[in-house]
């Protein structure tokens, strides 16, 4: 076991592994705005960007990374990587010509891949593997070298793996790469040989490429790492190809809590990456995605808020602080008066006794009829409960809006604000945003900053019925804080369901 080492590497390959999760396809732009936030901000310590010689797209993606990096801090230009395949000079020249300065040098690492696939002896293999790694090195592009189907070849022809691995100590390669392709095997089996291979090779700078297809890319990580594996590959949202590979943000928590090493990697970042991930991949994230999941901080049962009130009794080391969140109570029909009072508390709402267990029960009782109720439902939860007027200091007092199939979207906005009535007309390229138009009018002339549409999701009932109500969820980034605010509209048209959601954001920020 290697456990006295200080710092395990980082390869995030979001933007090359990542990219081949089922329908994902990102811009050159996204690319480099991914690649930037990946380096400087998560900290990680190396990308794979993409694959070389696949598509004009991705070598502009990979110039627009690669001038970035020249211009920001040339030293950048050697945690960029590039796949790329035992061709002769082809991916070279690609890579060289694209800006990049490192190659992923994808072999065999199976004898039945090489026998069947390539139709190649090893020995044909290893001189087509050294001529690409001796021109690579006339061109001063590094070298490491993937082992594809690691895991299978491993099991089925032991002998060709020490071979190759052999021949590639014996050349200019920095790392030896062993990926579980297609996510096959188990811890226990992870460990046993990573320990056989850093012992027999214990010079040999090895990381680990997982695959999640038993569920297992987080624990086989952690297995290589106790193994001795100086590096391991993940992604953003456990983004790849079917069920994915391992979580950037699992597996970073569990080397630090668990594992008892260091990444290089900021935690803080880590929610933000992941958010910015969802929003260019198309990809919803499971709200209860470990770190990085929407709920994954939120307290449902009233006996934990009651337990944190008493003393953080429902803490773990998975404090939300590390990873720049907040923590939650919920309020539904397991909440009780430690959740009710948490929020309370959190809004500087002050409460009798007599009033508290009013609100309670109502709360109760919409969460029996499956009502979703947020801390910005709460100050008119609580005017409604105890018939006093809720402090609304906006009133939109009537919407009109229409489109069509061949009319521009159109809103007329009728509003109150300070006792005064206000009315403006907008148009856009759909009702939402020829509502937001005109209210961006109003907001100019009462001198109020917007807050930054984050997050924008429409939710409907199943059953098919279509006046059935529809809620909408909009998330807002508060003006000139780190913070963000959700709020919730309910009503038959969508579009208006948007409009109460930003009436309620209105009454927040006021």
């Amino acid at each position: 076991m290697s456990g006295k080492k200080r710092k395990v590497e980082i390869m995030d390959t979001t933007l090359r592994d990542g990219e081949q999760t089922h329908n994902v396809s990102y811009t050159p732009a996204e690319k480099l705005q991914l690649a930037r936030l990946l380096l400087e901000k998560v900290n990680v310590d190396r990308v794979e960007v993409a694959s070389a010689r696949v598509s004009a797209g991705e070598n502009e993606g990979v110039r627009k990374i690669t001038e970035w990096a020249a211009k920001t801090d040339p030293a950048l230009l050697n945690r960029i990587e590039i796949l790329g395949f035992v061709d002769d000079k082809k991916s070279v020249d690609w890579i060289y010509e694209a800006g990049a300065r490192r190659l992923n040098l994808l072999t065999k690492g199976s004898l039945n891949h090489l026998k069947k696939q390539l139709r190649k002896s090893p020995g044909e293999h290893f001189a087509d593997i050294g001529r690409v790694v001796d021109y690579a090195q006339k061109r001063q592009v590094g070298v490491n070298v993937y082992l594809e189907d690691w895991s299978n070849g491993y099991r089925d022809s032991r002998n060709y793996t020490y071979e190759l691995i052999a021949f590639l100590s014996n050349i200019p390669v920095e790392r030896i790469m062993l990926p579980d392709t297609l996510g096959v095997m188990y811890p226990t089996e992870v460990y046993a040989a990573f320990e056989d291979l850093t012992q027999r090779f214990p010079e040999i700078h090895f990381d680990f490429h997982p695959h999640n297809d038993y569920g297992l890319g987080t624990i086989n990580v952690l297995e290589a790492i106790r193994a001795g594996a100086s590096g391991v590959h993940v992604t953003v949202n456990c983004l790849g190809e079917r069920t994915g590979n391992a979580s950037l943000a699992e597996v970073v928590a569990n080397i630090h809590d668990h594992l008892k090493l260091k990444t290089q990697v900021h935690e803080k970042s880590l929610y933000l990456i992941s958010r910015v991930v969802e929003t260019y991949s198309g990809k919803r994230l499971a709200a209860n995605a470990p770190i990085v999941g929407e709920d994954v901080f939120t307290q449902t049962a009233g006996i934990h808020a009651d337990g944190d009130k008493k003393g953080g009794l429902y803490e773990s080391l998975l404090l939300p602080q590390r990873f720049g969140r907040k923590r939650s109570y919920a309020l539904g029909k397991l909440s009780g008066k430690a959740s009710l009072e948490q929020n309370l508390k959190e809004m500087g709402i002050e409460l009798s006794e007599e009033n508290r267990l009013k609100v309670l029960k109502r709360v109760i009782e919409l969460g029996d009829q499956k009502k979703i109720i947020t801390a910005d439902d709460l100050p008119f939860l609580i005017a409604d409960v105890l018939n006093i007027p809720a402090q609304q200091k906006i009133i939109f007092e009537n919407v009109v809006i229409t489109s069509g199939t061949s009319a521009t979207p159109m809103c007329s906005l009728w509003l109150k604000y300070k006792d005064q009535e206000y009315r403006f007309n907008g148009h856009g390229n759909g009702g939402y945003d020829a509502f937001m138009q005109a209210l961006r009018q109003f907001a100019a002339a009462v001198s109020v900053e917007l807050p930054t549409l984050l997050d924008y999701e429409v939710r409907i009932p199943p059953g098919g019925q279509t006046s059935a109500l529809v809620e909408c969820k909009i998330t807002w980034q508060k003006p000139g804080s780190d913070d963000s605010l959700t709020t919730r509209g309910v009503d038959p048209d969508q579009t208006i369901a948007a409009v109460r959601a930003t009436e309620k954001m209105l009454n927040q920020v006021l």
